[in-house]
């Protein structure tokens, strides 16, 4: 049997998940290449041949364009390339596509940030300050409105039909409120497209391959190396500041 064409650079992400979903959406074989984070595989040497800023997930497609190998970094570029080479889930018609691409906007510049940075500042960042997790717990908080709104007038992000709008605002939306004590009980609409976006089959045949990557990083997290969680971080000795306290 030939190896799948398509392989995914993977880590324990939400962003991760998004690219596992659209791959189970369309059904594709991919081979996953787990790249373990928590012991420093990004900062290998050609690692930034995959993705110039060392992020994850990355895809590499042999048969792209032309028929030549391509890579492809960012989750978003990521839905964007599949939905445009297999013809789905990207809308019909200018106005539909626009609209599938102001919502996955919206989740690339405000969604993960917002919840990315509520959750550092919950329970990654060790530190006492309250004001960076305010901030964005409440910026976090603003977003479940606003899309429990969007969701109580449409059955999905774009309208009547699922696209990789949805597939990249579920795997924020779906955890990451509780995780930063969000109570989200009272938002209906959001609500009943979690339940819905639950059961899509992408989404059930993506679970157990990320699961499985969870529970290896889970398990490196508890072993890293303080210098390394810092270099993550950008903290300590890898925090970049010169002798005045400004950044470089």
């Amino acid at each position: 049997m030939a190896p799948p064409v398509l392989e995914l650079y993977v880590c324990m992400t939400p962003n991760t998940l998004k690219a596992m979903f659209m791959l189970g959406e369309l059904d594709l074989p991919f081979e996953v290449k787990h790249v373990r984070v928590y012991r420093g595989e990004q900062f290998a040497e050609g690692f930034d041949r995959l993705h110039p800023y060392r992020k994850l997930p990355v895809l590499v497609d042999a048969q792209g364009p032309e028929g030549a190998p391509f890579t492809v970094f960012e989750s978003g570029a990521i839905l964007v390339y599949l939905a445009e080479k297999y013809g789905k889930l990207l809308g019909k018609g200018a106005a539909e596509r626009s609209t599938v691409m102001q919502w996955l906007m919206l989740q690339m510049s405000s969604v993960g940030p917002s919840f990315g940075n509520a959750s550092h500042f919950t329970a990654a960042s060790g530190q006492s300050e309250t004001y960076s997790r305010r901030r964005f717990v409440t910026q976090a908080a603003r977003l479940c409105a606003l899309y429990d709104e969007r969701l109580s007038a449409e059955r999905y992000l774009a309208g009547d039909a699922f696209s990789i709008a949805d597939v990249a605002t579920f795997p924020w939306l779906w955890r990451h409120p509780g995780m930063v004590r969000i109570d989200t009980s009272r938002f209906d609409g959001l609500n009943r497209w979690l339940r819905e976006v639950e059961q899509r089959p992408g989404l059930t045949r993506a679970q157990a391959r990320y699961k499985t990557l969870v529970e290896a990083d889970r398990a490196d997290l508890t072993a890293i190396d303080p210098d390394l969680m810092d270099r993550i971080m950008g903290r300590g000795r890898w925090w970049l500041a010169d002798e005045s306290g400004g950044g470089q």
